[in-house]
């Protein structure tokens, strides 16, 4: 389990910055790792808005420090801070992977990607109660609202995962490819398949275009 609780470039909970910030979270919580874990969860859930516009190949944008830094990332940095915030009090965690299909993305999303498949989807495990349980704290509160779509809970027993159908019945997300879990980011390979998927995002340095806006924008019509 040792790998499941180290410090490291991504999972960068030693940061002050970051240790400040899982102290604040728990400040009045129960000390019971479940009731931690669901605190964590929610913090990163709400307080990072999603917004899928904002990928870069820089390494240090997948990383707990930034993601708290800009409060504003994607699935797999927002899964990454409570992996780091989890292993900081001692609950192991691991990065999983998957590719998702999005029924209800933004037209303007769909026609950036040129898809209705999200490559690389994030979400974390933590090993609670001598099991692994999935999390999944991407889509925030407010952005789901405007989705109309139920936010994700945390219990710290059951695994947490996208939903397959909206409140009204309509297909929401499923879950079509599974890349495994990691016991760090595989930087390289989540970069390599995200430019294999939308090789049209990328300029002729390799790097992305740069995008502005964001989902909420989107589903609100700003």
């Amino acid at each position: 389990m040792d790998n499941y609780l180290k410090a490291t470039a991504f999972f960068d909970y030693d940061k002050p910055e970051v240790k400040d910030w899982i102290n604040q979270q728990l400040e009045g919580v129960q000390n019971d790792p479940v009731e931690q874990a669901r605190a964590l969860y929610l913090a990163v859930r709400d307080s990072v808005h999603y917004n899928p516009y904002v990928f870069q190949t820089d390494p240090r944008t997948l990383s707990a420090s930034y993601a708290l830094e800009s409060r504003e990332s994607y699935c797999i940095p927002k899964a990454v801070l409570l992996g780091a915030a989890a292993r900081a009090i001692g609950i192991p965690s691991r990065l999983g992977l998957a590719d998702v299909r999005n029924h209800l993305s933004s037209p303007k999303l769909i026609e950036w990607l040129q898809s209705d498949i999200f490559r690389m989807h994030g979400f974390i495990e933590l090993y609670l109660n001598g099991r692994w349980v999935k999390a999944t704290p991407a889509f925030n509160r407010q952005l789901c609202d405007m989705m109309k779509v139920e936010p994700l809970e945390f219990d710290g027993v059951t695994d947490s995962v996208f939903q397959e159908f909206t409140e009204d019945g309509q297909a929401h997300m499923e879950y079509i490819n599974d890349h495994g879990v990691f016991d760090d980011v595989p930087f390289d390979f989540i970069v390599d398949g995200v430019r294999a998927a939308y090789g049209h995002l990328f300029e002729a340095d390799g790097q992305p275009a740069e995008v502005t806006g964001s989902l909420q924008q989107d589903v609100s019509g700003r």
